[in-house]
């Protein structure tokens, strides 16, 4: 979809912007996105080419570069538009609701690059199953904020879940790659926060617009969202300056995202109990629930929870 939006600078004449836009009408904000890019135009169309067909499919991107949005961009494009979206954490999915029988409608699996090794098989065997169902009943994507193949070629992930994750596979750059995007997400974004705030449409100043385009945004479009958000409620008569704009300086950024890391302790007893014990975090101490969850008996639960080893049996 496309649309034209006048993006109004004070002092000077408005700039037309044409760029993509996705409302989602079933929360209570609007989300949507916006691109010009050459980046951002080859990964709208890989979506709508892939979004009739694919099952699974993973969504890569740092935090904060709308990987829930573009998720829901798929959804309205999927077989199973009018189905419900359920987007879930996949570590909290995979303990309570991950039943292959069961799973139907569109679900958004959040930091899959985050599953222990026991989380990582749970996720393959449900994907192994979900291949033998017929197509067009249920689609499953993972979001993740590293590459699921470089993880899988660092040992961090099993090599067979991120093949079968990312054979279909969405990268959205990062915006400090697509600069040419902020200008129209500052737009876009601005019409929905004054239409929050219930206040007129506002103006950049001489200068806000550049200082936009020189920041390198490691909080990518949720970062650029909250700045102009602060930066409206300081704004004076309608319009923002460079000094409205809480950008922080080079040494107060935060540090740029590492892949997710192994545990400390690699024995497979360490990795059993730590699993266990996340479990039960999870049912808040039942131990009855989390053994069920586990498919292992009360007695095994209180082995494990005591230290005492499995692979000694």
């Amino acid at each position: 979809m496309s649309n034209a939006a006048q993006f109004q600078v004070a002092g000077s004449r408005p700039t037309p912007i044409t760029g993509f836009t996705l409302v989602d009408f079933d929360s209570q904000q609007s989300l949507q996105l916006v691109g010009v890019s050459a980046a951002w135009r080859k990964l709208i169309t890989q979506a709508d080419m892939a979004a009739p067909h694919i099952q699974v499919a993973a969504i890569e991107g740092e935090q904060g570069t709308g990987k829930h949005a573009f998720a829901r961009y798929l959804f309205s494009r999927s077989p199973l538009a009018h189905s419900s979206f359920q987007r879930r954490d996949a570590r909290e999915w995979l303990v309570t609701d991950a039943d292959p029988a069961t799973l139907a409608g569109f679900t958004f699996l959040d930091r899959v690059d985050l599953l222990a090794p026991p989380g990582q098989g749970l996720l393959l065997g449900v994907l192994k199953a979900l291949q033998d169902r017929p197509a067009g009943r249920a689609i499953l994507l993972a979001s993740s904020q590293t590459s699921l193949r470089q993880m899988a070629g660092q040992g961090l992930l099993l090599p067979d879940l991120a093949f079968r994750l990312a054979a279909v596979r969405f990268a959205i750059p990062p915006l400090r790659l697509r600069r040419e995007d902020i200008a129209p997400l500052a737009q876009s974004l601005l019409e929905r926060i004054c239409l929050r705030y219930q206040q007129r449409p506002v103006l950049l100043g001489p200068g806000t617009l550049a200082r936009l385009l020189q920041h390198n945004w490691p909080g990518n479009v949720r970062e650029l969202a909250a700045v102009l958000e602060t930066a409206l409620l300081e704004a004076a008569n309608g319009v923002i300056r460079p000094e409205d704009l809480a950008i922080p300086s080079a040494e107060d950024r935060p540090p740029e995202p590492h892949p997710a890391a192994r545990p400390d302790n690699l024995c497979l007893d360490a990795v059993i109990q730590q699993h266990v014990q996340y479990v039960l975090d999870l049912n808040k101490g039942n131990k009855l629930r989390t053994a069920r969850q586990l498919a292992i008996s009360r007695s095994t639960l209180y082995r494990i929870l005591g230290n005492e080893s499995l692979l000694a049996q």
